[in-house]
């Protein structure tokens, strides 16, 4: 049997656990709430215009028929002269960026110049009947997918809203605060679960924080999921994140472009992409997407690269010297390593693109359940507003009910997040401004308790 002693400390013992664990509990239900109160709206606004991407590829497809595609058969013709038949479209010289070859019969070849009138890295692409050599259009694309103006739109008012490089910050804002909500949501689940098994009056506040909590149990993998990978294309994050990769190895292979050989005589010349693309085709490139881009100076080697990014996954990639057509390095998918192939199995699955449509119904599935579930986060806030003249508890005060060392372990965490990824250094050190304000403004008697 405990002796006397022990049995008369193990009540303080819990006592004190259960005060800790309060303090944690409080503190993380108070961070909850400044991430849904304040960053919502932008998680909001990417979960809805991502939705929208997933789900536009048929749309575009559909819009753009006349451009993508072509009912003449035959052989097609050299590259070279597809190339010339775009040359002579254009109403002033531009510089070819690259050329992605028609992947299978019934499509267009696709020429892509620079040209400096456009915005956001975009190029100017005509599409070229591979057999007639009849244009078939002149559009904007951009990026590795190709997409075209109508889906142009919708990206950049997922990536900037349409604000251009300051606009960026909104999408990192979301990305850096939404792995946090999903963890600190698990955690208040967890431990409010059993209540919430009995809080089920339909329109009631606790109604919606069940059904609130149910959707974010649900979907909790998938906001983890996307944070990661939506970080890797952030500005201030993602910059960070590539030096770290690059630190510990966690780079993504690359074919070299340095010839052995400088030929000061060299000359670029259209007819060497026929050349160019028969040894890629020769040496192992054999998906139907594949893009070449030319070198326009001496010592550098033209890449010839696949960008088929549906699974499974083909984007092997080889660099050809194009004056004697020898493959002078190259690179297999096969060969990367596995955190390499899963960056890019990641990053495809953000897109949409790596399971087909099977992958777009998920992510638009995720998209719409986010966005309810913050709808229903507002609401439960609205329910339970404070009066006018009344506070919940500040942030601030929650932390300071932790303990010394947990204080110490978030203050040590937020330094290195903050440090790490800026846009949420930025966002926290505003939050305990606003806390700190607020906190100042009203009289601590009027503090109302945690709810």
């Amino acid at each position: 049997m405990p002796s006397e002693e022990a049995s008369s400390t193990q009540p303080a013992t819990m006592k004190k656990n259960l005060h800790l664990n309060q303090g944690v509990t409080s503190f993380i239900r108070r961070l909850h709430f400044y991430i849904g109160l304040f960053v919502g709206p932008f998680i909001f606004m990417a979960a809805l215009t991502g939705t929208l991407y997933v789900m536009t590829p048929q749309l575009e497809q559909w819009v753009y028929h006349d451009e993508l595609t072509t009912t003449s058969q035959g052989q097609p013709q050299p590259l070279s002269l597809q190339i010339a038949a775009a040359r002579q479209a254009l109403t002033k010289p531009l510089v070819i960026k690259s050329v992605r070859p028609a992947p299978t019969p019934g499509q267009t070849t696709r020429v892509l110049f620079r040209d400096p009138t456009l915005d956001h890295y975009q190029v100017r692409t005509l599409f070229v009947d591979p057999v007639t050599l009849a244009i078939h259009g002149d559009l904007a694309s951009y990026g590795t997918s190709g997409i075209l103006p109508l889906r142009i739109a919708i990206d950049f008012m997922h990536t900037d809203l349409l604000l251009g490089p300051v606009g960026r910050n909104y999408s990192e804002l979301a990305a850096s605060w939404m792995w946090v909500a999903a963890l600190g949501g698990l955690y208040l689940w967890w431990n409010q679960r059993r209540a919430m098994r009995r809080e089920s009056k339909k329109g009631s506040w606790a109604y919606h924080r069940s059904r609130h909590s149910q959707v974010g149990v649900w979907i909790a993998v998938g906001l983890l999921f996307f944070s990661a990978t939506g970080l890797t294309w952030s500005k201030w994050a993602g910059s960070n994140i590539v030096q770290w990769r690059q630190t510990i190895g966690w780079v993504t292979p690359s074919v070299s472009r340095h010839l052995p050989s400088n030929n000061p005589h060299y000359l670029y010349q259209d007819k060497q992409f026929d050349g160019v693309l028969a040894s890629a085709r020769t040496f192992g490139l054999s998906a139907g997407k594949i893009e070449i881009a030319p070198a326009y100076q001496a010592g550098k080697a033209w890449m010839v690269h696949e960008i088929d990014r549906a699974w499974p996954t083909q984007v092997d990639a080889v660099s050809i010297d194009p004056i004697s057509n020898k493959v002078v390095s190259h690179v297999y998918f096969a060969d990367y390593p596995l955190v390499a192939k899963l960056i890019r199995w990641g990053i495809d699955a953000h897109m949409g693109v790596l399971f087909g449509l099977p992958n777009q119904i998920v992510l638009a599935l995720f998209g719409l359940a986010l966005c309810i579930m913050i709808v229903w986060g507002y609401r439960m806030w609205w329910v339970r507003r404070p009066k006018a003249g009344d506070m919940m508890e500040p942030l601030t005060g929650a932390w300071l009910k932790l303990s010394k060392l947990g204080q110490i372990v978030v203050f040590i965490v937020a330094t290195v997040l903050g440090w790490s990824l800026p846009v949420m250094g930025v966002s926290l050190v505003a939050f305990i401004a606003v806390d700190v304000l607020r906190w100042r403004w009203y009289k601590p008697a009027t503090l109302e308790p945690v709810r």
